[in-house]
């Protein structure tokens, strides 16, 4: 039970625009092939667990994913 409602407080984190920057950078240093790479991203980050890392990197992968397929247009820049 205990992790049910740790999952659900998980899923709803935010994520600051630093750790956001941190994460960027953690991705870029720890590859996929890193061993206990969501571990080590996490420990750059800081305040999150590896599940958070992870699930947020598998919402980014689904987000370029739409962007890319036309589903979600392009954002409009100044």
């Amino acid at each position: 039970m205990a992790s049910k409602s740790s999952t659900i407080s998980s899923s709803n984190s935010t994520w600051t625009p630093k750790q956001n920057k941190l994460f960027e950078k953690a991705l870029a240093k720890f590859d996929k092939d890193t061993p206990d790479r969501w571990h080590n991203i996490a420990k750059a980050v800081g305040g999150k667990s590896a599940e958070e890392v992870k699930r947020h990197y598998e919402k980014l992968i689904e987000d370029v994913k739409s962007i890319e397929s036309g589903t979600i247009p392009f954002p409009k820049y100044r």
